[in-house]
């Protein structure tokens, strides 16, 4: 009876509903795991951390003072320390503790981390005194405040060098926020006029109108765009005297002083005395900096803004160009193509794209819409800037339409699934109260269809946003701080390089130079990416769902 009731419920089913039910759990937990270690390793590096102050005792060596943050802790072998070349006794415990601390002061050590022993660091302690430098070169400085200056003169020490230092901090902050405008903003704005006077020259010289009237229109507006830089270059020659005005004199561990100009600090804080307030405040002010500002030392200090604009431009052109172009090919070949053999192998072909290595679309996208489509135009429409490319070049438009390409055959498929699923009756009933085939189609089946439509337009981005192969043939390269989109005509330079969050991670985690640095950095940049996938996502299916409720009732 019991083998009965066993067999009876393998085959009610129920063992493949468990062990369908048992993997969703288990990839949504795998999941869910995935990101909380990715967010915790990467939102933990904003936190301002206390800093150590230890005697590092190493034997048979001289003693050293260690300032830093205490980053990982791990039990190695005895053995294995040994055999790195440390003095480490014959006796003793099998395992030892070493401990990884950012000791920063590149400029003085050579390196902004160091890996110590931990039972030779003694007389460890906290000093509510000692200070963390977030600098725009050479990574951060830890030590202690000793003076401020200004123009080489002393004007607080000792106890009042601290809020002193704030105070004259807080203003080179705001005179480098009006150094970068100035810079980025004005004197971009003139370059590009000038550009463009030089181009228009060469263009009405090519075509034999540059005449003397011509000349001396263009002779003017180049005056007057001189005047404007050089008034520009006045105020920018009093900023950076302003700018350079004030320094800091600072001490490390072991002694020795270092006189740092304020123009190169960001931040100044004395994490051991700040109460966990004002921690907090500091850590959102350094998520947000990272999520606005433009990256410096290597892509390893500062923010990744170019990036995500990069990223989230690049997607919404690639959706704007894939969606017309795959929902019309789905549309002649579910409404309009004879069913038959070609019309099969057509489906076949399409399938078979989109298992096509991306890098296999890049180098396609470099040798056709760059070298050819990119150099066609350019001698048809930018004669007058060659040899130098306008569109033959890797840019944002060739990485849209490389990443259209990659996910053109996912809409075909999901939009083909769509209108499949309209039953016949509805075309019919629509054609026999005297409406036309293409009216039929665009009021009728095409509506209905449309979260078909958008369900393949959320593969393609959730496909193409990730991708980093192709895109480091056709566009994307690792340090463009100038975005696509300005004030300078036409305002969207499709013909511009650009940033990418994939990219950014390999680069920073595979390319960087300071790896230790960049790791925590990778597992933001990561989670970020994460993101932004799921938030335009999240978009579409938001519309899909509202189309859905839309036209549920001529679904039914």
């Amino acid at each position: 009876m019991k083998k009965d009731s066993l067999k009876g419920w393998f085959k009610s089913g129920a063992p493949g509903v468990w062990m369908s039910g048992g993997a969703v759990a288990m990839a949504v937990i795998m999941t869910v795991g995935l990101l909380a270690v990715i967010a915790v390793r990467g939102l933990g590096h904003f936190w301002p951390a206390d800093l150590v102050q230890a005697t590092y005792k190493v034997p048979g060596q001289a003693e050293l003072v260690v300032i830093g943050e205490v980053v990982q802790k791990e039990e190695v072998p005895r053995a294995r320390l040994k055999g790195a070349g440390l003095p480490v006794p014959d006796q003793g415990p099998e395992f030892m503790t070493r401990e990884l601390i950012k000791v920063g002061n590149r400029d003085l050590n050579g390196s902004d981390f160091t890996w110590v022993v931990g039972e030779w660091l003694v007389d460890e302690k906290h000093p509510a005194e000692l200070i963390a430098l977030e600098r725009r070169e050479w990574g951060n400085f830890y030590g202690y405040l000793l003076s401020v200056k200004e123009e080489g003169r002393v004007v607080a020490q000792g106890a009042a060098a601290w809020p002193e230092l704030q105070a004259r901090l807080k203003r080179a902050n705001q005179l480098n926020g009006e150094l970068q405008s100035l810079e980025k903003k004005d004197i971009g704005a003139i370059n590009h006029g000038l550009e463009r006077l030089r181009l228009q020259a060469r263009k009405l010289e090519l075509d034999g109108k540059l005449d003397a009237a011509a000349q001396a229109d263009m002779e003017a507006e180049r005056a007057e765009l001189n005047s404007r830089y050089k008034a520009i270059e006045d105020r920018l020659t009093g900023l950076h005297q302003a700018f350079a005005r004030d320094s800091l004199v600072a001490r490390d561990g072991n002694g020795r002083e270092v006189e740092i100009n304020l123009s190169k600090v960001v931040h100044a804080i004395q994490p051991n005395a700040m109460s966990g307030f004002t921690k907090l405040g500091s850590y959102f002010t350094k998520v947000w900096e990272f999520l606005s500002d433009d990256p410096r030392e290597a892509n390893t200090e500062g923010g990744i803004f170019p990036a995500i604009f990069g990223t989230v431009m690049m997607t919404l052109i690639m959706a704007v160009i894939v969606t017309p172009f795959g929902v019309l090919a789905a549309v002649y070949l579910r409404e309009y193509a004879r069913q038959g053999p070609v019309t099969r192998l057509i489906r076949i072909a399409v399938n078979n794209l989109a298992g096509v290595p991306a890098i296999v679309y890049g180098v396609f996208g470099l040798g056709f819409f760059v070298y050819v489509l990119g150099g066609s135009i350019d001698r048809l429409f930018f004669p007058e800037a060659l040899p130098a490319p306008t569109l033959g070049t890797p840019g944002l438009l060739w990485a849209s339409l490389t990443l259209a390409l990659l996910a053109v055959p996912v809409v075909i498929v999901a939009t083909e699934e769509g209108l499949a699923r309209i039953p016949r009756t509805v075309r019919e009933g629509s054609l026999a109260l005297g409406a036309t085939k293409a009216e039929t189609l665009w009021k009728i089946v095409l509506p209905m269809a449309s979260p078909a439509m958008m369900t393949g337009m959320i593969l393609a981005v959730a496909r193409a946003a990730g991708e980093v192969a192709p895109l480091m043939l056709v566009g994307v390269v690792k340090l463009a701080p100038s975005l696509p989109v300005d004030g300078n005509y036409p305002y969207l330079h499709l013909d511009q390089k650009i940033m990418h969050l994939g990219f950014h991670i390999y680069d920073v985690g595979f390319q960087s130079p300071n790896v230790e640095a960049a790791r925590p950095l990778v597992y933001a940049t990561a989670l970020l990416l994460v993101l932004v996938i799921a938030a335009l996502n999240l978009s579409a299916v938001w519309i899909r769902n509202h189309l859905r409720e839309k036209y549920k009732a001529l679904d039914s």
